[in-house]
Formats: C-alpha cells, sequence, structure tokens
C-alpha cells in the first residue's frame, strides 16, 4: 500500500536525503520518495498501521515531523482534489509566514545596519551615539535591535541545532552556525567594551565597536529570509497547474428533483445517478451522460482541444468541461474522486511527489555535502589564525563559508523544473504520471505505433463511392442503406452512416438474407439486389467490368471495396476502410525530423498495414502481430536504445507495460492507460512528439540548474575561504548570504521557464482536405493508374492516394465560389444545416461553413444565382448579410 505524508521540519536536500535514508531503514518500508518542494513524503508499505507509527517515530527521532495525510492512502482521495489541497493550504501559510517574518527582520535590520555601517558611509547620526562616553549605549543599542530579529527567525537555530545534535546538519544547520558565531562574537565584544571602559583603554574600546557583528548576523537572517520569500512565491507558482485545475470543477450543480423542479446544490452533494441541468456558459459539474438537449462543449481544459464538441443525448460529458452553447440535461455517472479531473489532478499530484533518477545524484551530494562545508569552515578558521590572522579576519571567513555554501539549489534543482514540467502538459492534454516517465522520454530512439485507433480512427467509414456506368451515385447511396440497413456488421453500419449523411432516403426491402463469406441479397422495391464481395458477384455472374481495376486498386490500398447490384447489373461500389487520422503523417513526420524511428506494429495483413505504411511514411512495419508478440517485439526493440509504445487498446497493454515509456491514447481503454506512463488526454499524435519535446525542455532545465548549483558552490567556497585574500578579493558574510539566496532564486527562476513551454514543430506537411466530384463515365483502361479521376472516386476524408487519370488531357476547369456571411449560426449543428441546405442545390458540389468567421462558400460547377443561394439558407433557418 501507499501512504502520503505531510513532512514539517526540512528546509534542503540535505534534510530531504535524511528523511528518506530513515524511513527506508524501517521495517515494513518497501519504498520511499520525499519530495522537498511540497514537504511530503510518498511511502509504499506493507500495510500494517504499525509500519505508519514506526515511520513518524523515526523520522520524529531525526529532527524533523511526518503526519500521515487523510483520505490519500491507497491513491484514495476522498474528493476531487481533497487530498492535494492540504499541501496547497499548507504552501501558502508558510508563505505568508515568512512574509510576516521577513517585514519585522527588514523593520529592525535596516535601522542596525544605518547605525553600526553609517560612519563608513559619512551618514549623519544621533549625537547620543556620538563620542566616547556614548560607545556603551551605540554597542548596546545594536544589539536589542538584533535581538527582534533573532526572535522572529529563530526556526533556523532550533531546526538547525536540532539537525546537528541528531549528526545530520542541513542548510539551517550553516545558518544557524554562521549567525550564532556573528552573534557569540558581538556579545563578547560588548564584554571587551565593558572591561576597557573601566580600564579607561579607550583604544581598546573604539577597536571592540568597530568589530561587534551584530548587523552580519541580523543580515544573514534577513537575506536568508528575503530568499525564502521569494523562494516560496516562486514555489507557489510551480503548483499553479495543481491549483488551477482544482479550480475548474464548478463549486455548484443544478440539480433535477423528480417533480421535475430544480435546486442549486454543492458539487460535492452530487450523487450518481443525479439529473443535473447545464445551461448555456455553465461549467459541467461531473462525468456524465447527456439525458435530453444538447449542446456544445468546450473540452480544453481537459483534452486541450481549443475547438468545442456537439454533444447530443447519449454522449458523455466531463466534469469542469463548460457548455457554451445549448441546454441540457445529463445524468451523473462518476462523482468526487472517480471524475476525470479527480484522476488527472491525482496524476500530476502523484508525478510532482515522484522522484526523478537524476535528483538522486543531488541527494548524494547533499547527503555529504552539509558536513563537508562545516569542516572547510573549521579549517578555514584554524588556517588563518595560524597564518597570523586576526580573531576577527578568521571568524568572517569562517562564517562565510557556512553561509554562503547552504545548498538550497541543489536541493531545488530536480523537483521545480518536475513540477513545473508536468503541470505545463496536464494543461497540455499531456498527462505524466511519473518523474521517472518525464526523464526517461526525452532520450527516446524508437517510438512503436498501434495501428488501429493509433495510427487510424479505430472505425471502419467510407472512403471512396463509384457509381457504375449509366448508374447515379444518389441511386447507388440509396441502394447501400436499403440492404445494409438491417445488417450489424461494422462495414455495413459505416455504409449506412455515410448514405444518411448524404441525405439518402431507404425503400421497401423485403427478403433480407445474409449469406456467410459473400454478403447480403434481399428484394428491393420489387427488384432482386444484393451486396458484397467480388465472390458473391461471381456466384451470381454480375460482371464487374470496368470496375474490376478500381476494385483491385482500393483492395491494393488497405481498403474493403464492397459491390451493389440490382437486377443482376452492378450499380457501384462503396469502398470502407479504417481511415488515417488526419494529424498521423504529421507526427510521424516530426518524430523523424526529432531523430526519432517509427514503428508500426499491428495484428492486420501486411497488405494493409503496407497500405497505411504509405499513407503516414513510418519507417517500419511490423504485421500479423498478436497481442503477447507486440510485448517479444517491444522487447526486441528496446535492445537498440528506449523505445515508446503508443497504444489504445487491451491487446496493447502488455506492450505498453513493456517499452519504456508506455503512451495511452487517452479516448482508449481503462487497460491501456492504467498500463501507461503518459496519457495523451486529445487522442491526437502529434501529442506523441509534444510529450518528448516537455521531456527534453525539463531535462534540459533541470541539468542548468545541477550545473549552476554545483559550480556556484564550487567557485564561491574558496572565494569565501580567503584564498584570494592576496589579491585584494574578500567576501563579508553579508554579501555570501544574499549570493547564497539569490542562487536559489535563480534556480527556482529557471524552473518557472517551463511555464511558457509549448511545443514546435519543423515540419510543414499538412492535412490535405479531400474534394467530392461527381461520378461520370469510366473511360477503357487497361490498369489501375487510368481506373478513377476527379469525378470517378469521391475522397471521404483524405484517406488513400486519388486514382489518376479522367477526362480530356490537357484540360483543366476550374470551379466557380461564392461566399455567403451567415449569422445565427450558434454551433456545430449550425453549420451542418446550413451545409446540407447549401448542397442539397443543384450545381453546388461543396459547401465549407466556418463558425467562427460566420461564412459559407460554395463551390459551383456552373452558375447559381446569388438569390438562390440566399433562400436556401434563410429556409434552413438563418439570415444571410452578404454574398460575395
Amino acid at each position: 500500500m501507499k501512504q502520503t505524508f505531510d513532512v514539517t521540519g526540512m528546509t534542503c536536500s540535505a534534510c530531504s536525503a535524511r528523511v528518506e535514508k530513515t524511513t527506508r531503514e524501517v521495517p515494513g518500508v518497501a519504498q520511499v520518495a520525499v519530495n522537498l518542494l511540497k514537504n511530503s513524503m510518498e511511502v509504499d508499505y506493507d500495510g500494517d498501521p504499525a509500519t505508519l507509527a514506526a515511520v513518524s517515530a523515526a523520522v520524529d527521532k531525526a529532527g524533523y515531523g511526518a503526519i500521515p495525510r487523510v483520505g490519500h492512502e491507497a491513491g484514495g482521495a476522498e474528493s476531487g482534489g481533497s487530498a492535494v489541497r492540504l499541501p496547497l493550504d499548507a504552501a501558502q501559510s508558510e508563505a505568508r509566514a515568512v512574509k510576516k517574518r521577513l517585514i519585522v527582520s527588514l523593520v529592525f535590520t535596516v535601522p542596525l545596519f544605518y547605525l553600526s555601517m553609517g560612519h563608513m558611509f559619512g551618514w549623519p547620526l544621533p549625537g547620543f551615539f556620538l563620542g566616547e562616553q556614548s560607545v556603551m549605549s551605540f554597542a548596546l543599542t545594536q544589539f536589542l535591535l538584533l535581538v527582534p530579529v533573532l526572535f522572529v527567525n529563530f526556526k533556523f537555530f532550533r531546526v538547525g541545532f536540532k539537525a546537528l545534535a541528531h549528526r545530520a546538519p542541513n542548510m539551517d544547520s550553516l545558518i544557524a552556525l554562521g549567525a550564532a558565531a556573528a552573534t557569540v562574537y558581538g556579545i563578547y565584544a560588548l564584554y571587551r567594551i565593558a572591561y576597557a571602559l573601566g580600564a579607561g583603554d579607550m583604544h581598546s574600546v573604539h577597536a571592540a565597536a568597530m568589530d561587534l557583528y551584530f548587523e552580519s548576523a541580523a543580515m544573514i537572517l534577513t537575506l536568508i529570509t528575503l530568499g525564502k520569500f521569494f523562494e516560496a512565491r516562486a514555489k507557489g507558482r510551480t503548483t499553479d497547474a495543481i491549483a488551477s485545475l482544482m479550480d475548474l470543477a464548478p463549486k455548484t450543480a443544478m440539480r433535477i428533483a423528480a417533480d421535475g423542479t430544480e435546486e442549486q446544490i454543492v458539487a460535492d452533494a452530487v450523487r450518481a445517478g443525479d439529473v443535473l441541468a447545464v445551461r448555456a456558459g455553465e461549467g459541467v459539474p461531473v462525468d456524465g451522460v447527456i439525458v435530453e438537449g444538447s449542446g456544445s462543449v468546450d473540452e480544453s481544459a481537459i483534452t486541450g482541444e481549443s475547438v468545442p464538441a456537439d454533444k447530443v443525448p447519449g454522449d458523455t460529458v466531463t466534469g469542469a468541461t463548460v457548455n457554451r452553447t445549448g441546454y441540457f440535461t445529463m445524468r451523473a455517472t462518476r462523482v468526487g474522486a472517480d471524475t476525470t479531473l479527480a484522476s488527472i489532478i491525482r496524476l500530476v499530484d502523484d508525478a510532482t511527489s515522484s522522484k526523478a533518477p537524476i535528483e538522486k545524484i543531488a541527494d548524494k551530494i547533499s547527503g555529504v555535502f552539509v558536513p563537508i562545508v562545516i569542516a572547510i569552515a573549521l579549517v578555514t578558521f584554524a588556517v588563518w589564525m595560524f597564518i597570523g590572522g586576526t580573531l576577527e579576519t578568521a571568524l568572517a571567513h569562517a562564517i562565510a563559508v557556512l553561509v554562503i555554501s547552504c545548498p538550497c539549489a541543489l536541493g531545488l534543482a530536480t523537483p521545480t523544473a518536475i513540477m513545473v514540467g508536468t503541470g505545463r502538459g496536464a494543461k497540455s492534454g499531456i498527462l505524466i504520471k511519473s518523474a521517472d516517465a518525464l526523464e526517461a522520454a526525452h532520450d527516446v530512439r524508437t517510438v512503436v505505433l498501434d495501428k488501429t485507433g493509433t495510427v487510424t480512427s479505430g472505425k471502419p467509414s467510407v472512403t471512396d463511392v463509384i457509381a457504375a456506368p449509366g448508374a447515379s451515385v444518389e441511386s447507388l447511396l440509396e441502394l447501400a442503406l436499403s440492404v445494409e440497413g438491417r445488417s450489424e456488421h461494422p462495414l455495413a453500419r459505416a455504409v449506412c452512416a455515410y448514405a444518411r449523411e448524404q441525405g439518402a432516403y431507404p425503400l421497401i426491402v423485403e427478403n433480407f438474407e445474409q449469406i456467410p463469406g459473400e454478403g447480403i441479397v434481399a428484394v428491393v422495391d420489387d427488384h432482386p439486389a444484393c451486396a458484397g464481395n467480388l465472390r458473391m458477384m461471381e456466384a451470381r455472374e454480375i460482371a464487374a467490368g470496368d470496375l474490376a481495376p478500381a476494385a483491385q486498386a482500393f483492395a491494393d490500398d488497405g481498403k474493403t471495396p464492397l459491390f451493389f447490384a440490382r437486377d443482376n447489373l452492378l450499380s457501384g461500389i462503396i469502398a470502407v476502410a479504417d481511415t488515417v487520422k488526419p494529424t498521423s503523417r504529421n507526427a510521424v513526420s516530426e518524430l523523424r525530423a526529432m531523430g526519432i524511428r517509427t514503428v508500426m506494429l499491428t495484428g492486420d495483413n501486411e497488405r494493409t498495414a503496407a497500405a497505411i505504411q504509405r499513407q503516414v511514411g513510418v519507417d517500419e512495419v511490423i504485421a500479423g502481430v498478436l497481442p503477447d508478440g507486440k510485448e517479444r517485439e517491444i522487447r526486441r526493440l528496446s535492445q537498440g536504445g528506449k523505445t515508446a509504445m503508443v497504444g489504445d487498446g487491451i491487446n496493447d497493454a502488455p506492450a505498453l507495460a513493456r517499452a519504456d515509456i508506455g503512451i495511452a491514447i487517452g479516448a482508449g481503454t481503462d487497460v491501456a492507460i492504467e498500463s501507461a506512463d503518459v496519457v495523451l488526454m486529445r487522442s491526437d499524435l502529434m501529442d506523441v512528439p509534444a510529450a518528448i519535446q516537455l521531456s527534453r525542455s525539463t531535462m534540459r532545465i533541470i541539468k542548468q540548474n545541477l550545473f549552476w548549483a554545483l559550480v556556484y558552490n564550487t567557485a564561491c567556497i574558496p572565494v569565501a575561504a580567503g584564498v584570494l585574500a592576496g589579491i585584494g578579493v574578500f567576501l563579508n558574510p553579508m554579501i555570501a548570504a544574499a549570493a547564497m539566496s539569490l542562487s536559489s532564486i535563480f534556480v527556482v527562476s529557471n524552473a518557472l521557464r517551463l511555464r511558457g513551454w509549448k511545443a514546435v514543430f519543423k515540419t510543414a506537411d499538412q492535412p490535405v482536405r479531400a474534394r467530392f466530384s461527381a461520378p461520370t463515365e469510366i473511360p477503357d483502361c487497361a490498369d489501375k493508374e487510368a481506373a478513377g479521376v476527379d469525378g470517378v472516386s469521391e475522397r471521404v476524408g483524405g484517406a488513400g492516394e486519388q486514382l489518376k487519370g479522367a477526362g480530356a488531357p490537357g484540360r483543366k476547369e476550374t470551379a466557380m465560389e461564392k461566399t455567403l456571411q451567415v449569422e445565427g449560426m450558434m454551433c456545430q449543428h449550425c453549420v451542418a444545416h446550413v451545409k446540407k441546405a447549401l448542397e442539397s442545390m443543384e450545381g453546388v458540389e461543396e459547401a465549407t461553413v466556418d463558425l467562427d468567421a460566420k461564412t459559407a462558400t460554395a463551390t459551383l460547377s456552373h452558375e447559381v444565382a446569388d438569390e438562390a443561394l440566399r433562400d436556401a439558407v434563410v429556409e434552413a433557418g438563418y439570415e444571410v448579410t452578404g454574398v460575395k
């Protein structure tokens, strides 16, 4: 089982390393991941409650606190984000506390600095601080100004010396030692002043008054607190992605009671089975299914897709999406922690709580870094005393070494980048489940793509329609809808859906019969008809004639040609195929541009796989592979470098789990999503190169941060120790404190650059929108290259290569276009109505409707009057304000 702990007292990577080491030694604990940025710890344990108590006791003994987080054991949050709200609130509370400490520190440190350093800059001082008789009041006032600063920042001393007592020094230990040394030396100077005054030794009085070091102690604590303040603000911005996700969910919902009345309730009170009303402009409270009405739903918050999706009864809707137009009622199916949004929040939270392998480098360094720094500070002090330096000089160099070496930047280098990177990915529809996956993705050398549902749409659709000589497309679709209307076969459903879209209506069907292995026979309007494969046509001696080459060409392209005949005469061919997604080819091109090899893995036959390969351009195809064979192929391909597997089905789960990086399509099965390391919510293959780009950008930031943190300390410690004193280069403890704070701020700010990350694609390849043409007579030809042309083959969705040849050689016809300004369109249903109204007119080949621009462009085969176009749109219920 897994349990999340909120850990208190951690300030640097040395702390997190100590907590992790202590917890790992507890019997019953299998794995531990401590997150310094979130002050949390994920523990994988044996399920015994006594183990959790032992973990808390062990961490407490080590000098820190570990409190089990309620409602997050075994991954179960009580509501869609309640498990995450606690650390976010804690972070905000910490930021407010640091701000108060900073204000108090500044209020007393500024006058202390002015008083102690004013005489060096010629600043005017009150008379009662000047002169030999005022030396004691001058020194005591500085001490009194220091006391409030020590008091509000006592946390550094409490945590630092406690860690030192447990022989696990951390960043606070270094600060506490430095500030305490300066304070103790200042108090020693006070006694020197008092003794010298009693002895009348004014020379010693002035010498002691100039070496109080109270301002150094105050400046160290204030500058460190200032750095902590900026660091806390920056940390808060790293969790913006989670906070914004949590704020997406509507706070209220409109529930419809059994008697039809509506009542507004808090969203947390919604239960599965409740019927809710969602109006235009309102958010969808929970996941559910539309019961009545329709709407255009903006799903960009969940999927990253900017185009609203039209929803009708029976369609699913996701909580936190927004209904832009329309009104519908929905039945809640998943509420609370079961909603899609809650799952996304948990995934992002878990990912930011996990630890990337590269972070272990920082942990190992931090484990020994602080003790080494303390040793260097002691050696520095001893060496300066040995070579004849004054006590003040030796102490100043030792304090500078302690303060400037705090490993804050080292501990923040990786978790800040991981948190911002995973959050940015979530807002882009790319859910990365762990820091391991985010790191591994940057080094992927091969991407393996499942075909069905990944490269292709996953469901058959009509790609080509060819009417036989003497027949029309309208009569062919009418026949197809009639014959296939009673079949449950997926190909039949695809044909019927397309025919209905084109406005066909079914005829009277009798004596319907399915012939296994061939197709369907029936009587349509008292005429014998049949639909099926070429074997059926041959068995009934129906000649394919001039359509035979076209049918063969379709088969070679991986499509299924369906023949339709009436009265023993061929009416035409309709080709059906699982079409390639519009962005698949561009995604493969982009991966190739990134130096990544692509392989398509499919259980289909080699001919179909080869046809898809020609369309999308993958480097290699492995066809005829069973589910267990996919896992075996992934294992083989992984020997050549890190491999990512992209899939969506249950049969892809073993391969997704075996691959170095498993990437699941968001529309896929729950099994595939659970097995994957990355989930693409938009089901768009372009997000595969985007995810790899995000990983590369994140790793680049992490390496920059680690380089800065390590080089900074390596370079500054010798300077602080006084190695360059011979050439006049000294590092004052106050300057050291400022430099240390700036180092942490730099690391966090550098990680925050990922908030502006966007995928940049190099390839300019764009999917070609297919055109529809009216059928013409097929010329005599002997090969498939001349089997069809513009006017012979109708294309749907741009699938496949268009058949070549046609018409008179060298002749090119130019289509006329007219654009109408249309008012009143509100959603994609309106678009469909306007499109259908125009395309039903004689002379209109195609109509393209743009909802955002409020235009409809009609492509004409011959001149059509403006008034006729206007009237067609007006009759559909919309207003035309202009035609050009």
